[in-house]
C-alpha cells in the first residue's frame, strides 16, 4: 500500500519521539505547517537547507523521507 508524503513524515516524526512543534522549531517553520503536511492539506516547499535539517531532525536520509512505499 502506497503512503503519502505526510504519512511518511508523521511516521518518521513519531519514530524519532518528536512533536510537531519540535520539528517546526528545528527547521524554522510553524507547527501548523507541519500539521498541514502530515494531514495532506499542504505539500512541503522547503529550501535545500531546510530539507537537510528536516532529515537530520527526523533521523532519516532523503531517500527514506521521499519513500512513499514504506
Amino acid at each position: 500500500m502506497s503512503k503519502q508524503l505526510g504519512q511518511v513524515m508523521s511516521q518518521l516524526r513519531k519514530k524519532a519521539g518528536l512533536t510537531q512543534r519540535q520539528v517546526a522549531l528545528a527547521i524554522g517553520i510553524t507547527d501548523q505547517t507541519v500539521s498541514n503536511w502530515e494531514t495532506g492539506q499542504r505539500k512541503p516547499q522547503l529550501t535545500p537547507a531546510q530539507t537537510l535539517k528536516l532529515c537530520n531532525v527526523l533521523n532519516c536520509d532523503l531517500e527514506e523521507l521521499a519513500s512513499k512505499d514504506k
